[in-house]
């Protein structure tokens, strides 16, 4: 069952997993940036606001992981209220999106560390099983299914959202996961009837 910490830890998935990417079995000619280690890292929009030396709160090279939006899965939301009418849970099937920005040193090493990080996504665009972070919260089911894909939105929609934020724009690449559901722990069944009351006839009757 995944409860309440599924969003944290499906991203942490995603951290991870680009992580990995990016060692490359230790091979170096095959890191995205020769000599250097490259990391995923989660980030919010504090993250991105530089310090007195220009610098970021994240050392270089890197790919941060902004998540911009979180929404319902519209495809799946009617079927699961109807299976939270069944068992007494609530569940919300989400869907989580956020981008992903390279940072190094120069524009050949972040679009290589693109690259990479979209070479992995598309080898590995199913997470499931040992691919999930776990943690006490959340205790993903033996069928559960994280789905990560590139999604289709406008320059100009990116560009908008760098607006908000507390740096300069620079590519990106926009991606969904989906579904990611959160179970309510308890069940709520339907009250029990401790008194049943016979025999009354309507107002007004004879």
């Amino acid at each position: 069952m995944a409860g309440f910490a599924a969003v944290a830890t499906a991203a942490k998935s995603i951290e991870r997993l680009l992580t990995t990417c990016f060692d490359a079995d230790g091979i170096d000619e095959l890191r995205p940036v020769p000599g250097k280690t490259t990391t995923a890292r989660l980030v919010r929009t504090e993250d991105l606001v530089k310090h007195a030396n220009g610098q970021l709160s994240f050392p270089r090279p890197a790919l941060t992981i902004f998540t911009y939006r979180l929404d319902f899965n519209k495809s799946v939301r009617a079927a699961w209220a109807g299976a939270g009418t069944l068992d007494g849970r609530g569940h919300v099937p989400l869907d989580l999106h956020f981008l992903l920005t390279p940072w190094a040193d120069n524009s050949e090493h972040e679009h290589r560390i693109l690259g990479k990080a979209i070479e992995c996504l598309e080898s590995t665009p199913l997470l499931s099983g040992p691919l999930l972070v776990t943690d006490p919260a959340t205790a993903w089911a033996a069928n559960e299914v994280v789905q990560v894909v590139m999604e289709e939105v406008a320059t100009e929609a990116v560009m908008r959202t760098f607006d908000t934020l507390p740096t300069d724009y620079k590519v990106s690449v926009p991606y969904i996961a989906r579904v990611i559901r959160v179970d309510a722990r308890r069940a709520f069944p339907d009250p029990t009837a401790t008194e049943v009351v016979r025999g009354l006839r309507p107002a007004g009757g004879a």
